[in-house]
């Protein structure tokens, strides 16, 4: 009996997905077990869209999926699969199959794949390399984890700096090792410093007879191996690199960056701080079961749960207050959950702005006094319509009144407490996206809920 189709056949069309009908023959060809079906509907796909196929099957799919399709797997296709998934697809393929992909890929991508596998797996996957390919990979992943050294390619143009455009287009020409895809042709002395670089535009735009220096960028930088990879993608993002010469201890040349990697680096990070602010595992993928879907969650669920307590502590020290006007519980919620939402609010842009580097010690002054304005101002804006709306609608003044005062302290606490928790996070070395959301959430709900049931003890009662 076959599973169900995937969701993804009613998904609409998209000049960047498979079509329907595309979806449909491939859904057939996997519920039939037609192995040649199915490299018929593959075979005019790009090999990113059949890594996000398989990334999207559920396991038992996959499965029967890299079955019928395992022979037609090839590095360009392994390379674009998730990493959360990437090496359970690698247990199900032929050792041949497997070893004929690896030897495709750069050494960059040879390194993201086997970097975080046991010890056997790794020196099965080295040994399907050719030698000097090989010695790369080893070189790269003596480097610390999530650096340059390990996000760079071994594979490299370099030409002497002393060179023409004439000699090294020459070079270019009679050389069969180049890499598929290359951005510069990076300068390097006797020593292999990297001196500059020319784009392969202007190489090709100039004179035979012009020397390679006239002609270098002025955006040349180097990156030394030892560099966070989160640095190297700011600094692709911030001076517009293509490429870069990655560097060793002694400033001698070990591989290049491109912009492909630093970007997909920079969108793995933007990734796990959307992740981490709601409370949700890195690894958390939309193939996965529901009993592991519950597992990754439910520990911060339990945070909540505990930090949530101490609200009802709060509210439970205003039992008589409660008592005595019962209409207070109902309009309880309207400062707490306002308050949230504006915590949310500062905490996102402070974030964003920690994680892009707009926010630093230079800046940090002006940036929680432009929040506490904010949120004085967005307090008295809502402190007006509740007490209109008291008056209004509850017919009783002095409610709107303790509702707006509450609002405006709430307010208040919500955009500092977005701002200063990530800020003292980031101080401690801490992930300010991990943890700042539960902060900020128990400290608006607490100051909500005392301010509002505080005032309405001493006010209404």
């Amino acid at each position: 009996m076959t599973e169900p189709r995937e969701a993804e056949t009613d998904a609409p069309e998209d000049d960047f997905q498979p079509s329907r009908q595309e979806m449909e023959a491939i859904n057939r060809a996997i519920d039939d077990g037609d192995g040649p079906a199915l490299d018929a509907a593959l075979e005019p796909m790009h090999a990113a869209d059949i890594a996000d196929l398989i990334e999207q099957l559920n396991p038992a799919r996959r499965r029967v999926f890299l079955q019928l399709y395992s022979g037609e797997i090839d590095g360009e296709i392994l390379s674009e699969i998730d990493e959360s998934i990437r090496e359970e697809v690698v247990e199900q393929l032929p050792r041949e199959v497997l070893a004929e992909a690896v030897r495709e890929m750069d050494s960059d991508d040879v390194v993201d794949l086997i970097e975080d596998m046991e010890e056997p797996e790794q020196q099965a996957i080295l040994a399907a390399l050719d030698e000097s390919d090989r010695a790369a990979v080893e070189r790269s992943l003596t480097w610390p984890e999530y650096s340059a050294g390990r996000l760079m390619q071994s594979e490299v143009v370099t030409a002497p700096e002393h060179w023409t455009v004439g000699e090294t287009i020459d070079f270019l020409r009679a050389e069969e090792w180049l890499p598929d895809q290359f951005y510069h042709v990076v300068l390097v002395d006797p020593r292999r410093h990297p001196t500059g670089y020319v784009t392969l535009g202007k190489l090709l735009a100039s004179r035979r007879d012009v020397a390679l220096r006239d002609i270098t960028e002025d955006s040349f930088r180097t990156i030394s191996a030892r560099q966070a990879e989160g640095d190297v993608a700011y600094a692709f993002n911030k001076y517009h690199l293509i490429s870069a010469p990655v560097v060793d201890d002694d400033d001698r040349l070990v591989g290049v960056i491109t912009i492909d990697d630093a970007m997909s680096v920079l969108d793995e990070e933007h990734e796990e701080d959307f992740l981490r602010m709601a409370r949700v595992s890195d690894d958390s993928h939309v193939s996965d079961g529901p009993f592991q879907t519950a597992r990754q969650r439910l520990p911060w669920l339990v945070i909540n749960l505990c930090t949530a307590s101490l609200s009802a502590l709060v509210i439970s020290r205003f039992e008589t207050t409660l008592a005595r006007l019962v209409i207070l519980a109902a309009l309880m919620p309207i400062v707490a959950s306002t308050g949230g939402i504006a915590g949310t609010q500062s905490l996102a842009v402070a974030v964003r702005a920690l994680a892009t580097r707009e926010l630093t010690n230079a800046n940090a002054r002006r940036v929680v006094l432009r929040e506490l304005m904010a949120g004085m101002l967005n307090g008295l804006g809502l402190a007006v319509i509740l007490t209109m709306a008291g008056a209004v609608i509850l017919g009783n003044l002095q409610i709107g009144l303790v509702l707006g005062m509450a609002m405006i302290a709430n307010q208040v606490v919500a955009a500092m407490g977005g701002v200063l928790v990530p800020l003292g996070l980031s101080k401690l070395g801490l992930d300010p996206a991990l943890a700042s959301g539960t902060f900020v959430t128990t400290m608006t709900d607490m100051m909500g809920f005392f301010a509002f049931l505080g005032l309405a003890s001493w006010i209404l009662i």
